[in-house]
């Protein structure tokens, strides 16, 4: 069954409350409204709804009983303040909360996920990532026991299923780091649907060639069987042995692991974001996401060239991400 069917039959009843910072951008308030005639997602937009109005009026969109919040008018905003001085623990004064409150939605949006208002958080069509999740990374923050946040693309075509990270945030990360991000991507993979076989990347196979990246990744290998030794995992692989069964069981003889890969760790953010544009565009792959991973909650990132089906499929994966995480 194609990923989004199967999402509405998961999410169907369920209205999940995601707030939406950028709905003065079409794109998000036409997504959102389409939502709120539907049963899977309760949209929350944040801003002024006279504005609003005059989008919907000159797209031809009914704005309907679409539940806007403009934090001008936020009647627990004094709390709200309280909150996230108090979260930042000597890290911000009132004023300064009080100033980002009032003119970055995207922190007013992360504390009422943070407060319980809403269970999720998507933005980033209009604004960077950094913008998108320094709040979150700042207010909601990691899951016990974990230390970095990575962005992972669910790669789609016909009823394959693959998992590309860190495509996202991470520019060069540490062995520590790609462990990690192995645990939290086997994480992300079960929650779609796939049972996760995971796949440390390289330019090398099992030694194939030695050099300070490919120790890192031989590293990252030995402590996720370490730390996490109920994960089906092996490295280095290049990507075809990690792939292909029958270059993996040339490659690396006797690996359970290679051949077989659905989960794919990238040694570097370079490498993650060129192989899934190149799976993309070449190889006819759809790219959902990123989809941010580890955080408390679940905030995700549009991309700034996304279009109205892109907001309104990044919303049925976030509330799929908060019914896992119940």
């Amino acid at each position: 069954m194609y990923l989004f069917d199967e999402l509405k039959l998961k999410l169907d009843g369920q209205r999940i409350k995601l707030v939406f910072p950028e709905g003065n951008d079409v794109r998000v308030l036409g997504a959102c409204i389409e939502l709120a005639k539907e049963s899977h997602v309760s949209p929350v937009v944040i801003g002024d709804r006279q504005k609003l109005q005059s989008l919907a009026d000159e797209n031809n969109l009914s704005l309907g009983n679409l539940q806007i919040i403009n934090q001008d008018e936020y009647e627990a905003f004094d709390e709200m303040v309280a909150a996230l001085v108090d979260r930042r623990n000597g890290k911000m004064t009132q004023e300064q909360a009080i100033e980002l409150l009032k003119n970055d939605n995207n922190y007013f949006g992360t504390m009422l996920v943070y407060l319980g208002i809403a269970d999720g958080l998507i933005s980033g069509a209009a604004n960077s990532t950094a913008a998108t999740i320094r709040p979150a990374l700042q207010i909601i923050k990691m899951k016990p026991g974990l230390t970095k946040t990575s962005g992972i693309f669910i790669m789609v075509k016909g009823d394959e299923r693959l998992f590309f990270a860190d495509c996202a945030i991470n520019i060069n990360p540490t062995a520590e780091d790609l462990a990690e991000n192995a645990k939290i991507s086997s994480v992300t993979a079960k929650q779609f649907g796939v049972e996760p076989v995971v796949g440390l990347l390289s330019f090398s196979t099992k030694g194939s060639a030695k050099s300070v990246e490919t120790e890192k990744v031989t590293e990252a290998l030995r402590i996720a069987q370490e730390r996490y030794p109920e994960l089906k995992i092996d490295g280095e692989l290049q990507f075809d042995a990690a792939y292909v069964e029958s270059v993996g069981q040339t490659k690396a003889k006797g690996s359970e692991v290679a051949g077989h890969v659905n989960t794919f760790i990238f040694p570097t953010l370079d490498a993650g974001n060129i192989g899934y544009k190149i799976a993309q565009r070449l190889g006819g792959y759809e790219a959902i996401g990123p989809v941010l991973q580890g955080l408390n909650s679940p905030v995700n990132d549009l991309s700034r060239g996304c279009n109205q089906q892109d907001v309104y499929n990044l919303a049925l994966i976030t509330a799929a991400q908060v019914l896992d995480s119940e």
